[in-house]
């Protein structure tokens, strides 16, 4: 169907007086119009046509559009409907050939006019239906943070966050129903924020000012070994460093973090980059609890963990782009599964530290090739009143390569 029977029309808090000549006349075309229920508040009394307000769950709109499809269309969402809003879901549905998206002001464009912030240097997410701890891996000195608000309580939450991260002295702004009659703009501080007056529809504003003496957590691979709860298996720092390189994660790619530990593979690997994503297996019950604390603390929330021992509950996992593998080595069958699952073109990273786990991965060399690294590590530690060199376990890496 190549006639564009749907519309998108991005509207602000000046309403429906407020669109463009373009948007306007797309919405008076229409014959049924649907939105969110403070959208169609919007509409004239006197508008009799067919209106649709969007339910719970949202899929069930989705089905209802394209049950209509064909129809002459009009929906209203807020601002910009392809910055984390409706415009994106729909077209995994229904192809923009079908389709004429009219956006307006993003709450985030509209927050950097009234703050004075140039764009490309500004930090956006949105904790609309998202868990809050996302925000986690966005904390650091300096950062200027544009936060689309869940609600009236968002600032709060926030701020609670911030301080807790040692960032209580940031500077915290609510910019609420920006565009319209009812525009307010609050600014505190987060260690004393206690604003509880605040509209539903609100923007967050955070400059990230640091605490004397906190050490900033770096979005490239190597966080300290503190930074995770663990109980001893765990990546270190060092070697994690070189294992993320061998990975090398790019924007949209999914990893397969197998024997995950406490889970600092497939967590370092989503800090990278918004859009990585990764599924930590791991069998033992206390470590996957680890790993579900340590992704909540790093902002890394979507990580998916599975319970359970490779390679039985891998078997119907979605194509990785890539697959670490940090332990159960040896286990039968387990290369064989991955090498067959992982897409054409990516990579798979082992680390061993044993003679039995060198000959599996020599096997897997003869068999498909690659590259080994041996890495050796020491660090400097306490020999009574002195210091000296501590070795690690050797580790040694192979790294595969599906052609």
């Amino acid at each position: 169907m190549d006639k564009k029977w749907l519309s998108i029309v991005g509207i602000g808090e000046d309403g429906i007086e407020g669109l463009s000549l373009m948007a306007r006349s797309l919405f008076d075309q229409a014959h049924i119009i649907m939105g969110g229920e403070r959208h169609l508040a919007m509409l004239s009394p006197n508008d009799s046509r067919e209106k649709f307000i969007w339910r719970s769950p949202f899929q069930d709109s989705i089905a209802e559009i394209i049950q209509r499809r064909g129809e002459s269309i009009c929906i209203l969402a807020s601002g910009d409907p392809m910055c984390y809003g409706v415009g994106a879901t729909i077209l995994k549905h229904i192809p923009i050939s079908e389709v004429t998206i009219i956006p307006s002001l993003s709450a985030f464009s509209l927050a950097c006019s009234r703050l004075g912030w140039n764009f490309t240097e500004v930090e956006c997410l949105s904790l609309c239906g998202r868990p809050a701890s996302l925000l986690q891996s966005y904390i650091y000195p300096g950062a200027k943070l544009l936060i689309l608000s869940e609600g009236k309580n968002t600032p709060g939450i926030v701020a609670g966050m911030l301080t807790n991260r040692g960032y209580g002295d940031s500077k915290v702004t609510v910019l609420e129903r920006m565009d319209g009659i009812h525009e307010r703009i609050l600014t505190g501080v987060a260690a004393s924020w206690h604003e509880t007056d605040i509209a539903a529809l609100n923007t967050l504003a955070v400059e990230c000012i640091a605490d004397v003496g906190i050490v900033a957590l770096s979005r490239f691979p190597g966080l300290p070994d503190s930074a995770f709860h663990h109980d001893g298996q765990l990546t270190k720092r060092e070697v994690r460093s070189v294992t993320l390189s061998s990975l090398a994660p790019l924007p949209g790619e999914l990893l397969w973090d197998i024997g995950a530990g406490c889970g600092s593979i497939s967590i370092e690997w989503m800090r990278g980059h918004v859009r990585c994503r990764a599924i930590a297996i791991e069998q033992n019950s206390t470590r996957l609890k680890y790993i579900a604390d340590n992704a909540s603390a790093l902002g890394t929330p979507h990580l998916q963990v599975i319970a359970g021992k490779a390679p039985e509950v891998i078997q119907n996992l979605p194509t990785p782009d890539a697959i670490f593998i940090g332990g159960g080595v040896t286990a039968p069958g387990l290369f064989d599964i991955c090498w067959n699952a992982l897409r054409s073109g990516g990579r798979i990273v082992a680390n061993v530290v044993t003679l039995e786990g060198e000959q599996t991965l020599f096997r897997w060399y003869e068999k498909v090739g690659g590259n080994f690294t041996r890495i050796s590590i020491q660090r400097a530690e306490p020999i009574g009143k002195f210091l000296g060199w501590k070795g690690m376990s050797q580790v040694t890496q192979w790294v595969g390569y599906k052609l």
